[in-house]
């Protein structure tokens, strides 16, 4: 072994690799507890040496700091739930890598430069509820994510490739987004797997929500694929958001939200081809299942194609589909079916109050081509299954309205 690599098996001897100027690859050995913040000089890596290789830190502290042409791979991360298990210096460029990580604590990936690969990353725990730096769009503010990719120069332009992402569970959801990339960026693929989340937000607010998966606007995904199931349980927990520009978006596994106002699919940027392959089901008053939004500023947001297995809700004032501007085809295999009458659901910042009706094409909303394999339902007392203010140019509905 040359000069430039060393195993580490104590945390003093981490502290002196990391201190050393002349040392490129770090090799962490065993499980190393009340580990203090480290910080990896520009080039070099950090890796495990065996699936037991961990780091643990010390109460109140964040984890490792990566100043540019980093690498970090085959380690588990863990801090507090509040803290940050990777974050990145001011000045941080060039390239980072994280790759086959298990992490507790926030991936913090706030920049103004770089390329940034993440291949397998589990997010155990995370708490960003206290993170006051927020994304905004009409004055909502979107919180940031357990996995948070943003860049905050408007100037420069940052890439990547993110695969293999994961973040929370059934029994510990992430407190905040799940993922969220935001600002210029230029990535071709964001794939997750399973995602929970609670936002924690109070019912009535009206200025936050979070996302399972967030894409912001200024940055462009060229796929995202969500492999798992992505689950929210929280008042105003969004599943799937999009302010930004996706060329291909496909959903493979279900879509389930539990809180108020927690949309299936939200888009107020735009979406070229929309594939939603597995159920979208809610259960909550305004917990839309699919919403096309026109906002001032942003006139060319849209959707090109949208297709959706099927969508069931389960509370007053939670539309299956609604739709405010125009879009292209929307195919529905499986039908759309509510359970709700009239209520309020966040809307634009607003509470408004709407009806649950299976589908609502809202004044300005045009629907290009409409093809419904089952049938729309409303179950509520009063509530039309098929509301039009707007415009649907062709439809075929294969099982008829109910």
């Amino acid at each position: 072994m040359d000069g430039t690599t060393k195993t580490v098996t104590t945390v003093e001897d981490l502290v002196a690799a990391t201190q050393d100027e002349s040392m490129q690859h770090i090799l962490i050995e065993g499980e190393l507890r009340r580990v203090p913040p480290i910080a990896l000089q520009r080039g070099v890596t950090l890796t495990g040496r065996s699936p037991s290789s961990t780091l643990a830190f010390a109460e109140g502290v964040d984890g490792v700091q990566l100043h540019g042409d980093n690498a970090v791979s085959r380690l588990g991360l863990h801090t507090e739930p509040t803290r940050r298990s990777i974050f990145l210096d001011p000045a941080a460029s060039g390239s980072f890598h994280l790759v086959d990580l298990t992490v507790t604590g926030q991936v913090d990936l706030a920049t103004s430069a770089g390329h940034f690969l993440v291949d397998g990353l589990h997010i155990t725990q995370a708490d960003i509820r206290h993170r006051r730096e927020r994304p905004e769009l009409s004055g909502v503010g979107a919180m940031q994510g357990a996995f948070t990719l943003w860049n905050t120069d408007p100037r420069s332009v940052v890439t990547g490739t993110i695969r293999r992402v994961s973040a929370g569970s059934e029994q510990n959801p992430i407190r905040g987004s799940g993922v969220l990339v935001a600002g210029r960026l230029e990535i071709d693929l964001l794939e997750t797997g399973s995602i929970h989340t609670d936002g924690g937000i109070p019912d009535g607010t009206t200025d936050a929500i979070s996302g399972g998966v967030f894409v912001v606007h200024e940055a462009h995904v060229e796929t995202v694929r969500n492999i798992g199931p992505v689950t929210s349980l929280g008042t105003n927990d969004m599943l799937l958001d999009n302010w930004g520009r996706v060329d291909r978006w496909i959903a493979q596994a279900p879509l389930t939200s539990f809180g108020r106002s927690g949309v299936g699919f939200v888009n107020f940027g735009t979406v070229d081809e929309l594939r939603i392959l597995a159920p979208i089901e809610t259960h909550g008053v305004g917990a839309r299942g699919f919403n096309v939004y026109h906002l001032e500023g942003h006139p060319d947001a849209s959707v090109g194609t949208a297709e959706f297995d099927s969508i069931t809700t389960h509370g007053d004032a939670a539309i299956g589909i609604q739709i405010a501007q125009p879009i292209g085809r929307l195919t529905i295999h499986k039908g759309i079916r509510t359970h709700g009458g009239e209520g309020e659901s966040l809307v634009k910042g607003v509470l408004t109050k709407l009806s649950a009706h299976a589908l609502s094409v809202q004044r300005g909303g045009v629907i290009a081509e409409l093809e419904v394999g089952g049938t729309l339902t409303s179950t509520g007392e009063g509530v039309v299954p098929l509301h039009v203010l707007g415009e649907i140019k062709s439809a075929r509905l294969a099982g008829g309205l109910s």
